[in-house]
């Protein structure tokens, strides 16, 4: 287990709720559709009421995903707003990781959107009276093309506004430039129109950028290609064209170092003009009470800037939650250590093995040894099974029932000390199978204005306490709750842990690569969780706790009663003899048995 575990009280949850999604009560869902017509959630919609049931989800920490302002296609001009071109915005609201303005917030999501920040400020106060912690997002990586802010604070300039651009590269520009040539819009694929093809007064195929800037995923291209993120353009941090770095490096002994040592060293190093303005960006949101950032796609900006930052943001608020979107496990210890980061997405090996094991494709063999290989980063590993940029599980396209992410759940909330995130809509079975414009069915639109049907059912017109839900959405719903009200209040969670997987493989004739079972302890509590994978097959397995996690449990001969703590309607007893566990359980298809025993 991590130092940082060992710090640790409890596990964190974190609710990933789609703002502009959240409080819509609209069901129309028009392709393409309007803000009048298909709605849109706002600010507002998170009352006290609709908190409250958060909180009691079993959440400490709410994501509200895409409150900067970022391009939309609405007209704010009468607050003094310019128009957002639809040949660079992607959908009808905007990708919110295209922010044209870091010091002010989505007016879509404000009442009065002239009191858009002041609302916002009044949610994150909200949040904190229920007891829960605010976080957002920072895309360091890039922004939109269009990026101008109106609120910026006085002595603040722009991305871009002082930048060289007769030159490629220079390592104070905020951006690369493709010199001597215009920007051109991508040519668009499969019969793309923007808008649907909709007449609009700036949808000419034309947007107006000399010269021409490398697009956010790195594309130096004039004319980007239809998927590239064209939408976006990417941040210089001083690394120059052929990759080398134009600015200092981290010591190698600093990633044994603390955030105030990374701190201190920055204060002695001249650091390119971007990493400032993001410096100073998380600052001024830390300042409003916003708690922590998700960071999008961090693994595509250098370390080092992650070190600046993330140190000068813990010495605004130490407790500041940090978490990064990363797809590049050989990275992950480069960006916990040197980056200072708390947080790294657990997508890649971890959640791409869950996914097909879910899906009936492959067994779960493999969560052993990737377990084994980030032991000593694993309270560091977010775990999640829905995002906005994942499908949903039950889709057609992933799983086609929410049930069958059951086993996968329970794994994943307790196999490590890390914290678990859940997406808006997961808790009730949503499925993404709208068509709402751009973007495929299969996740939840975050280009359009939408209603999300199944969360919608247990909005219940705003009464926020699940009135409309089937019989079978309420009972996930409270699945959920039990599994993540226990995750934040077991000690257990945040002590040791013990695989019981490879024994039972190779011992066990019952136990088959469609279960997985493990141990979590501390002197207080003991923990025996196994999961049946299988939908149908019922399960009668005698499972092996071998003599050397017997020992660690500091258990001897003799019987002790566990108890599941998700329905409490099951008890088993471990029998120990000669140092060695066995202990009945008899599982129904995609049932978990969280079994507790306290000492």
């Amino acid at each position: 287990m991590s130092n940082n575990a060992q710090k640790s009280v409890n596990k964190h949850v974190v609710y990933q709720v789609f703002t502009r999604l959240f409080g819509n009560t609209n069901s129309t869902n028009k392709p393409w559709g309007t803000i009048e017509e298909n709605g849109v959630g706002k600010f507002n919609d998170f009352t006290d009421k609709a908190l409250s049931e958060i909180k009691r989800l079993g959440v400490s920490h709410i994501w509200y995903t895409g409150v900067p302002h970022h391009a939309v296609i609405n007209d704010y001009t009468d607050y003094g707003i310019n128009l957002d071109d639809p040949d660079v915005v992607k959908g009808r609201a905007g990708s919110p990781y295209a922010v044209k303005d870091y010091y002010t917030v989505n007016p879509d999501l404000a009442e009065d959107p002239a009191n858009r920040l002041a609302e916002f400020e009044a949610l994150i106060e909200r949040t904190h009276k229920q007891g829960m912690k605010v976080l957002i997002d920072i895309v360091p990586n890039h922004v939109a093309r269009n990026y101008h802010s109106l609120a910026k604070p006085t002595g603040v300039q722009d991305f871009g506004a002082a930048d060289d651009t007769s030159v490629e590269y220079a390592r104070d520009n905020n951006f690369y430039y493709v010199v001597g040539e215009d920007f051109n819009v991508p040519e668009a694929q499969n019969g793309y129109q923007p808008l649907g093809g909709e007449k609009h007064s700036l949808s000419d195929g034309q947007f107006d950028e000399s010269p021409a800037k490398w697009t956010g995923n790195g594309s130096r291209k004039a004319q980007p290609d239809f998927n590239d993120w064209y939408e976006t353009v990417k941040v210089n941090y001083g690394v120059k064209q052929d990759g080398s770095h134009d600015f200092a490096k981290l010591p190698d002994d600093y990633a044994d170092k603390n955030y105030q040592a990374h701190y201190a060293f920055w204060q002695n190093q001249d650091v390119p003009d971007s990493w400032m303005k993001f410096k100073d960006i998380a600052l001024y949101w830390t300042q409003k009470g916003v708690d922590g950032f998700r960071f999008d796609m961090a693994e595509m900006v250098p370390v080092e800037f992650w070190s600046y930052m993330n140190s000068a943001i813990k010495m605004a608020n130490p407790d500041a939650f940090l978490l990064a979107e990363i797809y590049n496990p050989s990275a992950y210890r480069d960006y916990i250590r040197l980056g200072k980061m708390d947080y790294l997405y657990d997508k890649v090996d971890f959640y791409d093995t869950l996914k097909p094991l879910m899906q009936g494709k492959a067994g779960a063999d493999n969560l052993v040894s990737i377990q084994n290989r980030f032991a000593d980063i694993e309270h560091n590993l977010l775990h999640f099974l829905d995002n906005h940029d994942e499908q949903r599980i039950s889709s057609p396209e992933f799983a086609g029932d929410a049930n069958i992410g059951k086993p996968a759940m329970v794994v994943s909330s307790l196999i490590s000390s890390s914290p678990i995130m859940i997406y808006f809509g997961q808790e009730v079975g949503e499925d993404g199978s709208e068509e709402t414009g751009f973007g495929d069915p299969s996740r939840t639109t975050i280009f359009d204005y939408a209603g999300v049907p199944a969360h919608q059912r247990w909005m219940n017109d705003g009464k926020f306490d699940g009135g409309q839900l089937s019989a079978k959405e309420a009972e996930l719903r409270d699945f959920y709750q039990r599994l993540l009200n226990f995750t934040l209040q077991s000690e257990a969670l945040v002590g040791q842990y013990a695989e019981l997987h490879s024994v039972n493989r190779s011992a066990n004739p019952n136990y088959t690569e469609r279960q997985f079972a493990f141990a979590r302890f501390n002197n207080n509590e003991k923990l025996i969780v196994i999961s049946n994978f299988d939908q149908t097959e019922s399960k009668e397995i005698e499972l092996i706790v071998p003599q050397q996690v017997i020992t660690k449990m500091g258990l001897s001969d003799g019987k002790y009663t566990f108890t599941d703590q998700l329905y409490h309607e099951i008890s088993a007893n471990l029998n120990v003899k000669n140092g060695m566990g066995r202990i009945k359980v008899k599982l129904a298809g995609l049932e978990s048995l969280v079994l507790l025993y306290n000492k």
